[in-house]
C-alpha cells in the first residue's frame, strides 16, 4: 500500500510541475512539423556592435578584428586562422594591384601620344 502512495505522489507532482509550467499543451497539442517544447535556447539579442570589415579594408584592418564571445561561442583558433589567411590574401591582392598600376603607368609614358610626332633624328645631309 505504501508503493501505491508513493508513485500517486510521484504522478501527482509530475502532473503539478507539468501545469505550473505551462508544459502541458505543448507536448500534448504539438502540431506537424514544429517542436512540441522549446529547447531553452533563444536567438542571442544582438546588444553588441557588427563586426565589420571596411569598404576599402587592408591587412591592418583585419588585424584589429574582434569578435565577441557567446555561451556556444566558437572555436577561436579556427576564427584567428581563417582571420590570418584573409590578411594575407588581401597583402598579396594590394601588391599585385600596385604592381600593375606601375606597369599601366609606365606603358603609358613610354606610348607616343596622339598628335604629336615620335623625336627623330635629322637627317644628316649627303
Amino acid at each position: 500500500m505504501s508503493f501505491f502512495l508513493v508513485f500517486v505522489a510521484i504522478v501527482l507532482a509530475a502532473v503539478a510541475i507539468l501545469v505550473g509550467t505551462d508544459l502541458a499543451p505543448r507536448i500534448f497539442r504539438s502540431r506537424a512539423g514544429e517542436q512540441p517544447f522549446e529547447d531553452g535556447f533563444d536567438e542571442p539579442v544582438a546588444s553588441l556592435p557588427a563586426v565589420l570589415l571596411p569598404a576599402d579594408a587592408v591587412p591592418a584592418d583585419v588585424d584589429r578584428i574582434r569578435f565577441a564571445v557567446g555561451v556556444r561561442g566558437y572555436r577561436m583558433d579556427q576564427v584567428d586562422q581563417v582571420l590570418d589567411e584573409l590578411r594575407d590574401q588581401i597583402a598579396r591582392k594590394d601588391s599585385e594591384i600596385a604592381a600593375l598600376r606601375t606597369e599601366i603607368s609606365q606603358a603609358r609614358l613610354s606610348q607616343p601620344r596622339p598628335g604629336r610626332e615620335p623625336a627623330t633624328a635629322p637627317d644628316p645631309a649627303p
